[in-house]
Parts: C-alpha cells; structure tokens; sequence
C-alpha cells in the first residue's frame, strides 16, 4: 500500500472512530472531550463546514470547562481547525490570528509532552509565511515543557526556508 492511501486510510478510520465518539457521547461532559476530535478528523476528511460546526459548537462549550484538564487541547482544536478553514477560504490575517491564538493555550498533559497541533504551522510554511509560525513556535515553549529541541530545530530549518517533518504533531 503506498504511503498516500495509508495516510488516508488513518484519516479515514480516525473520522469513523471521532463520529461514534461523539454519537455515544451520553452527557455534555463527553460531548465536550468528543467535539475536538471530530472537528478535527471532518477537517482532515474534507468535510469542512462540519469542521466548522463542530469547532464553533467546542468554542461554545470552552468557557464551561476553564478547570479541565481537557481545556488546553480545546482551545487548540478550535483554533487550528478554524485557522485551517480560513485560510482555505483565503483569509489569510484571520487564519494568523487563530494559529497565535492556538500557540496561547495553556497546555494539557499531552501538549506538554507531545507537544502542538503544527497542520496550521505546515500549511502556512507551504504558502511561504515563516514569521507567523516562528510567533507560533515561540509561544508554544511556555506549554511544551519537554519539547526536546524540537522548536529551535524546526525554527533553523523555517528560516533557512525549508518545511520541516512536523512527523505526528501534524496530527495531535
């Protein structure tokens, strides 16, 4: 199988696993750890005005969970999802907007050992605009606490005009 259809295949099943997750989800609670997930997996699916829904919905439940441990994976699903989608649209200054919104999330567990979503980050890099995703990369050091030299490696490598392999944290 070549690498493109198993990219696809993975995007695929995460879609089909984030739609019963949020189909199962019994309460608002589950529904607010559920609504990330599909927002996300829509996104990569090509379902965008779902993504859109589905973050816009996320964005309203936020406030409510200021407290859990969940929040700062929230703030960033929302924001890259929305940043994606308005850059598709060409909305460039808005997309910027949500990417140094996502890098001002305060972290999760998971964001601080696995670190950012960078799908925003790569799609910016692939239009040529380095300085938003060196803002974004700078932001990102006060939550991702063993980021491993990650962050000045890729910074090295934006400058000297490259993309570089963002590997899983395209998919966090």
């Amino acid at each position: 199988m070549k690498e493109k259809e198993k990219i696809e295949n993975l995007k695929d099943s995460a879609y089909k696993k984030a739609v019963d997750k949020l189909k199962n989800a019994a309460n608002t609670n589950e529904k607010f750890y559920a609504l990330g997930d599909i927002a996300l997996a829509s996104l990569n699916v090509g379902k965008y005005e779902d993504a859109r829904n589905y973050a816009n919905e996320l964005k309203e439940l936020i406030p409510k969970y200021r407290k859990d441990w969940n929040y700062g994976n929230s703030i960033q699903d929302v924001n890259i999802v929305l940043g994606r989608l308005a850059l598709l649209e060409n909305r460039v200054n808005e997309a910027k907007s949500h990417l140094l919104e996502a890098g001002k999330s305060p972290g999760s567990p998971q964001m601080l050992s696995f670190g950012p979503n960078l799908s925003l980050a790569r799609d910016f890099l692939e239009r040529g605009e380095k300085e938003v995703v060196l803002e974004y990369f700078e932001l990102c050091r006060k939550f991702w606490k063993n980021e491993k030299g990650y962050l000045n490696k890729w910074a090295d490598e934006v400058r000297n005009g490259n993309i570089p392999d963002f590997g899983g944290n395209l998919f966090y």
